[in-house]
């Protein structure tokens, strides 16, 4: 009996796939929230009210944004397939507009991790739009 030296590569369902990569997309929002503390004057300015979650709508319409990912690492999950399917091109299309606007809106030397997540954020929902869009077909036999 000859040995296969081989992994096991197990098939992943395509909602597995679509709610592990929102997971990944929201860490990466974490990660740029958290980073940009250490950018210079930017606690100052969250002490003393100088930014741009200044009030109770903005910071509000902040969380309404950044919640929906991290719904969808559930809804992907749970919902019926073609609603699931639709709702991830259509969110992932909006945050990828949103990321890219971002990446060329935030040049500069300390806000470069910034930039460099924006694009791997991109990228991220570039894949889920193209994971649901090619969402597979189940064939009755």
């Amino acid at each position: 009996m000859a040995k296969n030296n081989s992994l096991e590569d197990v098939k992943i369902n395509i909602k597995i796939k679509l709610s592990a990569l929102w997971a990944s997309v929201t860490l990466c929002y974490l990660y740029g929230d958290y980073f940009e503390l250490y950018v210079p004057g930017k606690v100052e300015g969250l002490l003393n009210g100088k930014n741009l979650l200044n009030n109770p709508t903005n910071l509000f319409a902040a969380t309404l944004v950044l919640a929906i990912p991290a719904l969808m690492v559930c809804l992907s999950v749970i919902l019926k397939p073609a609603i699931s399917k639709w709702l991830n091109i259509i969110v992932a299309i909006f945050f990828t507009a949103i990321l890219v606007l971002i990446a060329f809106t935030s040049i500069s030397p300390w806000r470069t991790f910034y930039v460099f997540l924006a694009i791997v954020e991109s990228v991220i929902t570039s894949l889920i739009v193209w994971y649901a869009f090619k969402w597979p077909k189940h064939i009755k036999q």
